[in-house]
């Protein structure tokens, strides 16, 4: 199935103070919007939409071309929702998560039970079960109390099957407090799995100091690195980091021998304590005979998403004399980055010589060393 996130970022924040819309203003080394953003790209979404208000212009400007869809903000909440859900009409995914920016700590976990739970429902959202004792009051006083008992705070993202929200948003009239509002409005049963209480929603100033200390005091950071080596035979062309690249001689080995990906994909398990690609795809195993690496290092990626990481970085190094990896650079980076599902500025491809030195220098074969570095927050 097909899945798609609508990020809503239209809002002005007032509440939050600061002056700049709070999406806009800077979290523990970035911005709320970045911090958000990245959440929903690691967590493999097929397409994301970005709904900025039309007086963000900057944001237009730095978020075009890239690889997020943008709409425009409605005049309220389920306007901007609406034209998040028409952006997507053409390509029509299967389940559409809704998702307030200012909620820049939610996790792998909630998007992936919110996810799953639409494989048997029209619809899914995170709660927390209140457990405070409620009060009513008026005039800075107590006036009366209220039962707790089957009360949840609500959370986001809310998840739904695209055609059953897009139809519930196109009757509702009015204003509507969130989606799930919107959605039992149209008859929709709406599943409620397990919310997180750090999955907060900045609204007031004394909000940030609190996403400030989980985002920096709860980060589990994982470096790897990896090295791999593969000897010239006889051919025309070597294929480095997904790119094929012209040259006088091939590169040998049980698999399609690009070095660079080995390297890489041997730095993402060894973060992960998961041994090497020998592990996961024995070479005495007939069936990965030539393979594309690109399997290899999906594997991977594949493995620290199930396993709450986010890919931060990727620094590769390719030590030979030729060929030249520089005029190849770029176009290594991008096909690393589609593989891993990240940002190609995530990625550093970059070559060096052994100054004729050992194997390398003798151009008997490739060298690459690659590090990763991988962050679960």
């Amino acid at each position: 199935m097909t899945t798609a996130a609508i990020i809503l970022a239209a809002g002005r924040g007032q509440r939050a103070g600061g002056g700049l819309p709070k999406q806009w203003r800077p979290l523990a080394g970035r911005r709320v919007a970045d911090w958000t953003l990245d959440r929903f790209r690691a967590a493999g979404i097929d397409r994301l939409v970005l709904v900025l208000s039309p007086d963000d212009t900057d944001a237009w400007v730095e978020f075009s071309g890239t690889d997020l869809m943008l709409a425009k903000g409605g005049l309220d909440r389920a306007g901007s929702v609406r034209n998040g859900l028409a952006a997507l009409a053409e390509t029509r995914p299967d389940k559409v998560l809704i998702h307030d920016i200012a909620r820049p700590c939610t996790t792998a976990r909630i998007i992936g039970d919110v996810l799953a739970a639409l494989d048997t429902h029209s619809a899914a959202a995170p709660g927390l079960p209140l457990t405070d004792a409620l009060w009513r009051g008026a005039d800075g006083r107590v006036t009366g109390t209220q039962n707790r008992d089957a009360l949840f705070a609500a959370q986001t993202p809310q998840g739904f099957r695209y055609a059953a929200i897009t139809t519930a948003h196109a009757s509702y009239q009015g204003p509507a407090a969130d989606d799930v509002e919107v959605a039992r409005a149209a008859g929709l049963d709406v599943a409620i799995v397990p919310g997180d209480p750090d999955n907060i929603k900045i609204t007031r100033p004394e909000d940030f100091a609190r996403a400030e200390r989980l985002l920096r005091g709860s980060m589990d950071i994982r470096l790897g690195n990896g090295y791999d080596v593969h000897r010239f035979r006889d051919g025309d062309h070597v294929t480095l980091c997904g790119v094929r690249v012209p040259h006088d001689r091939a590169l040998d080995g049980h698999s399609d021998a690009d070095v660079g990906m080995h390297a890489i994909t041997d730095a993402i398990y060894g973060a992960l304590a998961e041994g090497d690609i020998g592990r996961h795809f024995p070479p005495s195993d007939p069936q990965w005979k030539g393979a594309a690496s690109e399997i290899f290092l999906a594997h991977a990626a594949g493995l620290a998403r199930d396993q709450g990481y986010d890919l931060s970085n990727i620094d590769c190094t390719l030590i030979c004399e030729l060929p030249k990896i520089g005029p190849h650079a770029e176009a290594m980076q991008a096909e690393l980055a589609r593989i891993c599902g990240i940002d190609a500025s995530r990625v550093s491809v970059k070559a060096t010589t052994s100054e004729r030195l050992g194997f390398t220098g003798r151009g008997e074969g490739i060298a690459a060393i690659a590090t990763a570095a991988l962050v679960r927050s």
